[in-house]
């Protein structure tokens, strides 16, 4: 990629951003995360109460980055054949000869917003994992590769508990970030109100194509991260288990750490930040800043935790404090 091939990549991801921002009020922090996850070439989950915009959100982003996009409304009674597909018998009327082809169900889009995924059985949710991880589907020992880019952003509700299943922590591990989406301010929701209840509507214009985050996805890997920086991941993830950490914190309440997925995913992001701010190198901040929605679904913690009230962002954010740079 020559040096004016990647000017003019960057020079589209501030537009991008302006775009999604006629539709979406605020939020800026969640729009970063969400695209820092498509430019790593991972997948977001998205956490927050109804009404705050998710859904509206990733159809703005399909609108913004011209990529083929679709909806799956997870329900209890949701087969994995709804999402990948299925085989039907078809016939040649002119040779009568009959076989099998695959139809392919709505995962084989760019874009793919799962809502509400934890409202589906384990046995459905399952139907994600090789699709998420490997990029293709298996159907009647087939392989079928899905497009790419592949980017999954799933939905869930945290306070409505009844007829929903929790994602299991292996699948929960296949996101690359869980991101969690507030309130907005009393300004933001000013602005909601009065641009969301009149006759105007905004139109988003596509910035971004599929080859474009192709190769931004390629430029994100070539971001400098330096040796010292590199060791600060190793060490912030290996202290978040507790048979071998360091950290009191960790040793009084964690139940399990996290992977070496979690230290793939924190340099991969902390370099897509970097890029979406126009830098080259990755710095303490893009670490600081990602290690939250990195590591909320990686760290798990035992019951004191839960009878004290803490969470996994208060584990997190002791660690940061405890991890020497």
């Amino acid at each position: 990629m020559t040096e004016q091939e990647v000017h003019r990549l960057l020079a589209k991801l501030p537009p991008l951003k302006e775009e999604i921002a006629k539709v979406i009020v605020g939020q800026s922090e969640v729009l970063d995360e969400v695209l820092v996850a498509l430019l790593a070439g991972g997948h977001a989950l998205l956490e927050g109460v109804p009404g705050l915009a998710k859904t509206l959100l990733v159809r703005t982003l399909a609108a913004a980055t011209d990529m083929s996009f679709r909806r799956i409304q997870f329900t209890p009674d949701l087969m994995p054949t709804d999402i990948l597909g299925t085989e039907v018998l078809e016939e040649d009327h002119g040779t009568g000869h009959r076989s099998f082809k695959f139809n392919e169900g709505p995962i084989f889009a760019s874009l793919v917003l799962a809502d509400e995924i934890n409202r589906t059985p384990p046995k459905t949710q399952a139907a994600l994992l090789e699709a998420m991880q490997e990029g293709h589907v298996t159907y009647a020992g087939q392989e079928h590769a899905l497009p790419k880019p592949f980017f999954l952003l799933a939905t869930q509700n945290p306070i409505e508990q009844a007829g929903t299943y929790p994602l299991p922590e292996a699948q929960l591990d296949r996101f690359l970030l869980y991101v969690r989406i507030g309130y907005p301010t009393e300004q933001e929701e000013l602005a909601v109100l009065s641009g969301t209840t009149g006759t105007a509507r905004a139109e988003v214009k596509p910035v971004l194509g599929s080859a474009d985050i192709r190769q931004l996805q390629q430029l994100v890997r070539q971001v400098s991260l330096s040796p010292e920086l590199l060791d600060f991941v190793n060490r912030l993830v290996r202290a978040t288990r507790p048979a071998t950490t360091q950290v009191k914190f960790i040793q009084d309440y964690g139940r399990w750490g996290a992977g070496p997925r979690a230290g793939q995913a924190l340099i991969l992001c902390a370099k897509a930040r970097a890029l979406l701010q126009g830098r080259f190198a990755v710095t303490l901040d893009d670490l600081r800043t990602l290690a939250p929605p990195v590591l909320r679904h990686r760290v798990l913690l035992n019951f004191n935790a839960e009878a004290e009230n803490i969470t996994a962002d208060d584990a997190v954010a002791e660690l940061l404090k405890a991890v020497a740079v």
